[in-house]
C-alpha cells in the first residue's frame, strides 16, 4: 500500500506542478493513387487542480498509514 501511495503522490504532485500533458494523435488522410496524405494533431489534456490535490493527499494518507 506504501507503494501505491509514493506513486499517487508523486502523480498528484506532477498533476499540480504541470497541470496537464499533451500527446500528438496521428489520423490516416486521403490516399489518392501514389500520394498519401497523413494528418498529425496535437491534443491536450488538462488535469484539473483540485484533482492533483486529490490525489496527493490520498498518496499522502496511504504513505503516512500505519501498518
Amino acid at each position: 500500500m506504501r507503494l501505491l501511495g509514493v506513486v499517487l503522490l508523486v502523480l498528484g504532485v506532477l498533476g499540480i506542478v504541470y497541470g496537464g500533458f499533451s500527446y500528438t494523435k496521428e489520423k490516416a488522410g486521403a490516399k489518392v493513387g501514389p500520394l498519401e496524405v497523413q494528418v498529425t494533431e496535437k491534443e491536450d489534456v488538462n488535469i484539473p487542480l483540485w484533482a492533483g490535490v486529490l490525489v496527493s493527499a490520498a498518496g499522502l494518507v496511504l504513505v503516512l498509514k500505519k501498518p
